[in-house]
């Protein structure tokens, strides 16, 4: 009884292994099939001047270098505002916070905005950044039209309140898997809480926050649906750059206050309202490799830092 009650239990586990080893291999097989196709395609677009020219005849030639420019542009201003303020967030979430109904709450809500879909952010991004705040601003400022419409800071901030949760909660994963032991040790020696923190807790869990942070930044320079009604143009062959002078000399600037061009969004449109989608589908192809690829980049960095930072640790 025991022998046949065991070599079900066999059957099953081997089953079990054999369903999940081919799930994997056909997930495998389906991302290799999809990435293989767009650079199939795309390579052959793929230039100095299609990477630093302007688009050109109603975006049927020349290059995407304004759509580039504006990613990264969004992609930095939005580095700047989301992760300080996550990362911080988290640290007095997990560290300083007690755990009462509010804190709970607090940690629920974060949760689930992480898997609210990103379109409901673009919406909100309209209303409370654009009418709300930028209307708000002209009208105490008495500046007209300036700040109350779309922008690139408007999208940037957009942006970064979607990536938010995502940076809070990788950030809080990094620094509770930080052995508790580890900071009783250095209260045990005398340091202070903070001292503990920045000495102990954060060393520690930098590979973590800086992997996830890397990964929800990735996410952000992808999305299309939050920058739809935010600023994004459709062709806008100057970049949203201004001049800084001090006395004579002048430095050329990104300018929060201008629309801009999204790699994205670039994409997004040759494919729905391009004049002549035929002409312009090796153009599509090749804007999708370089953004697939500036995505890639950010994941090779961040698996490059974490590499570094656990060697630093002594973890490898």
């Amino acid at each position: 009884m025991l022998a046949l009650h065991k070599k079900k239990k066999d059957i099953f586990g081997t089953t079990a292994i054999w369903v999940v080893r081919i799930m994997f291999f056909f997930l495998v097989a389906a991302l290799l099939l999809l990435i293989g196709k767009i650079v199939m395609q795309g390579i052959g677009s793929i230039s100095v001047e299609f990477i630093f020219d302007d688009p050109k005849n109603n975006m049927t030639e020349g290059g995407i270098f304004p759509a580039i420019f504006g990613t990264i542009a969004v992609t930095l201003i939005m580095i700047l505002l989301a992760v300080p303020l996550g990362v911080c967030s988290a640290i007095y979430l997990n560290e300083y916070a007690k755990d009462s109904i509010l804190t709970r709450i607090i940690r629920t809500s974060i949760n689930n905005l992480a898997g609210v879909p990103s379109i409901v952010f673009g919406l909100f991004g309209l209303g409370f950044f654009i009418l709300f705040i930028g209307r708000g601003m002209d009208d105490v400022l008495e500046t007209g039209l300036l700040f109350g419409q779309p922008a690139l800071l408007w999208a940037s901030a957009t942006l970064a309140v979607l990536v938010l949760p995502i940076v809070i909660v990788s950030t809080l994963e990094a620094l509770n898997s930080v052995p508790k032991s580890h900071r009783d040790a250095s209260y045990g020696l005398g340091a202070t809480k903070w001292q503990t923190i920045k000495n102990v807790v954060l060393p520690q869990a930098r590979p973590g926050i800086l992997t996830g942070t890397i990964l929800a930044i990735s996410r952000g320079a992808g999305e299309t649906a939050p920058i739809l009604f935010l600023g994004a143009a459709f062709f806008l062959p100057n970049l949203p750059v201004s001049d800084l002078c001090i006395g004579d000399y002048c430095i050329p600037m990104i300018n929060p206050a201008k629309q801009f061009m999204y790699l994205a969004y670039h994409i997004f449109i040759l494919a729905t309202q391009s004049s002549n989608p035929t002409k312009s589908l090796p153009i599509q192809y090749g804007s999708t490799l370089v953004l697939i690829a500036l995505t890639f980049l950010l994941n090779i960095t961040a698996i490059i830092f974490r590499y570094r930072f656990r060697k630093s640790l002594g973890r490898l």
